[in-house]
């Protein structure tokens, strides 16, 4: 009987192991992935690791607060500002909203405080 358990016990952690090792491998393609579609290098970890951090791309940012170009600071702060008051829950607005607004800023200026340097490919 304990010949049994002990091969079941064995078998279990195996399948464990590699279920882990097989997500773990995943993960990792994952956030190379990630940061290649976001310009590779360098420039493409930072973004990649500035999507994490808000949950949102520069693109879906661009989107929620109605901008094109994130070079006019005045004008994104107020977008900014009048999407947050409209969706304020006290006047019958959505949290949920008013909280992707506040993410979309906060991704933008991430983008503002770490400008990402031009490669000179681009400048000729």
């Amino acid at each position: 009987m304990a010949k049994y358990l002990a091969q079941i016990l064995v078998a279990g952690t195996q399948v464990v192991g590699r279920a882990f090792a097989r997500a773990l491998k995943q993960e990792y393609a994952a956030s190379q992935q990630a940061a290649q579609k976001a310009g590779g290098g360098r420039q493409g970890a930072r973004r990649a690791a500035a999507d994490t951090a808000t949950g949102m791309t520069l693109q879906e940012a661009k989107q929620v607060l109605n901008v094109s170009e994130i070079t006019d600071k005045e004008l994104i702060q107020s977008k900014y500002d009048h999407l947050f008051a409209v969706n304020e829950k006290s006047k019958g607005g959505s949290f949920y909203v008013q909280s992707k607004v506040v993410r979309a800023k906060e991704r933008i200026d991430m983008e503002i405080t770490n400008p990402e340097p031009k490669n000179k490919k681009e400048e000729t």
